[in-house]
Formats: structure tokens, sequence, C-alpha cells
């Protein structure tokens, strides 16, 4: 299997994050020495043929998408499969409607972007918007977030308006997907999913914190995933 990722969003090269992810994995592949094809994927593109193409997928920011099914349809056999997968933002937030769906069992869990009407939403809009902060994350020891980072805090930027429902916080607790990292008021802001090489969601874009000199190591451990899974 070649060597490539396929970034899932509807790219926009006026988009900071968009920018910063192209950029981001530039810094990770010159640090590790390795050449992965990455390539921006429509999700209304995706098709049965994707995992074919591509050995593993960044859903990145910049929801809504053009095709939420696409996109579920993406994580889910990412998730299944043992496929690296990494979600900032936008994509975190997909795989907790995935999870939601598919392993918890509520078929109709919804994102309030897509429809903030929904009976059962995963995911709501903030209180207030995290778009342009910084903020102090805690990392779970023993996670395989804090192993990467090889420490327990780290300070993070976002960009989004959405997040998860603390109504719904106790029913994602259940089942392999763990709650790996939160700000200093509690509120989820990083999952994984246990038992697979690499299934991790950020709130926030730590490919915006990427720099030529220090190489984010969430991204770096992804690609690593990548190449790994393609060999």
């Amino acid at each position: 299997m070649t060597k490539s990722i396929a970034l899932l969003g509807e790219y926009t090269p006026t988009f900071p994050p968009h920018v910063s992810t192209n950029v981001a994995i530039e810094h990770s592949l010159s640090q590790l020495g390795v050449d992965v094809d990455a390539r921006w994927v429509s999700t209304a593109d995706i098709d049965q043929t994707l995992f074919e193409r591509y050995s593993g997928i960044w859903v990145a920011p910049g929801s809504p998408y053009k095709s939420m099914e696409n996109t579920l349809w993406a994580i889910r056999y990412a998730r299944e499969n043992n496929i690296p997968c990494f979600g900032t933002c936008g994509g975190f937030q997909h795989i907790v409607i995935e999870y939601a769906r598919n392993v918890l069992g509520f078929k109709d869990a919804q994102h309030a972007e897509y429809d903030p009407y929904a009976s059962s939403l995963f995911i709501s809009q903030l209180a207030c918007s995290l778009a342009g902060r910084g903020m102090q994350l805690h990392f779970a020891p023993g996670s395989q977030v804090a192993a990467i980072y090889g420490e327990l805090s780290a300070k993070e930027h976002y960009y989004c308006n959405f997040g998860v429902n603390p109504d719904c916080i106790h029913e994602l607790k259940q089942g392999k997907l763990k709650i790996s990292g939160s700000d200093a008021e509690g509120e989820i802001r990083v999952i994984e999913y246990t038992d697979h090489p690499f299934f991790i969601g950020t709130l926030f874009v730590p490919q915006a914190r990427s720099s030529p000199e220090n190489p984010h190591p969430l991204v770096t451990a992804f690609l690593e995933a990548v190449v790994g899974h393609a060999a």
C-alpha cells in the first residue's frame, strides 16, 4: 500500500486551519525523513475505494461538510479496520457522532451545525466560542496522547464554535472511546479509541502550533502510524 493520507474536508486556500494543516504535515515529514502523499478529498467525493488509495485519514476542520454520511462512513471504516484516523476541530466532532451512532447505538445522534433542533444532540454549540483562543490542556495519565506529548499538559489553539454536549458525557464514557484530554474547566477536548494504532480526535487545531523547528508531536505521531500501516 502506498504511504498516503486523505485530508477529508472542503479545502479552502484562505482558511487558516487548512493552510496550517498542509504546512504542519511538511514540518513532520521533514523531521521523520519520510515521503507521504497528502491530498485533500472533498467529503462529497468519498466512496468505497477510498481506502484502496489512502492508508490514513485526517478529518479536517471546516464543517459543515458537504456529506456528513460519507464522512461518518470513512471514520467508521478506519475505526473498525485499524486504519490511522486523526480528527481535528470538526473532525473531532464527527468522530463523536460516528461513535454515538455506531457503537453506543444512538442512531439519531446529531450535530447542532447540521440540525440544531435534533432530539439527540451529541455535539452542541459552545456557550462561549473557542475560535482564536489558546487554552491549557490536561491529559489523562497513561493515555496515548500523554505518551505522544511526553507530558501531562500543553497549551493549544482553537478554531471552533461547537463541542461535546455536556448532557451526553456520561454516554460517551461507556466503551472504548476514552476522554484523554480536558481543559481547566474539565470540558472534553481530546478523545482516543483504545486498542487502535492511531484513532485520536482533538477539538483544538494542533497544526496551528507546528513550526519547522518544532513539528507538532500529534501530527508526527499520526504520520508515523500511517507509514507503519502502509508497511
